[in-house]
């Protein structure tokens, strides 16, 4: 039986296709009127801009690459609403901050599975691709693959800079 893909956060992302192509993947923020500052997560009510009294906000699709800001390794369970089994031993996981130049903002995320902190650097760049919530193969049920967000880095070719190719 086919299971249904499904946003972990609805509304936070978009995506087309089968989920494979990063291409049809992008993170949705949204866009003041009134002073043009973009937010992520999505705010659907007023502008965060302290200096602002706009309520108008258009969604947008942020850039799917950035530069590496931080990143380390997760060696915790984190709280909920995170999903995870308590009875299944916690791996670790690589989280990266990844800065979104025209967008003047970071977005904590997920790395792929198979990069580990070892494979990155401040300032390389970095690309958003699919992912399921807790790695390839935790977050599905008998229904539902529950999907979000990874960054994956990349070198200047465009290709997967911590191996492997594209199709990862």
């Amino acid at each position: 039986m086919a299971r249904t893909r499904k946003p972990v956060v609805p509304g936070w992302f978009t995506e087309t296709g089968d989920g494979r192509d990063p291409a049809d993947f992008r993170l949705l923020g949204t866009r003041c009127r009134v002073c043009g500052a973009v937010f992520f997560p999505r705010e659907d009510f007023f502008c965060r801009d302290p200096g602002c009294d706009g309520t108008e906000l258009t969604e947008v699709p942020l850039s799917p690459r950035g530069t590496v800001w931080s990143y380390t390794d997760g060696r915790y369970r984190p709280p909920p609403p995170y999903v995870s089994d308590p009875e299944v031993p916690w791996q670790p996981r690589t989280l990266i901050a990844v800065e979104l130049a025209a967008e003047r903002m970071v977005v904590l995320g997920q790395a792929a599975p198979g990069v580990r902190v070892a494979d990155l650097r401040v300032g390389m760049a970095a690309e958003l691709v699919p992912g399921v919530l807790g790695g390839e193969d935790e977050g599905e049920d008998a229904e539902t693959v529950w999907t979000t967000w990874w960054w994956r880095p990349v070198d200047r070719a465009g290709t997967d800079a911590a191996g492997g190719g594209r199709d990862r």
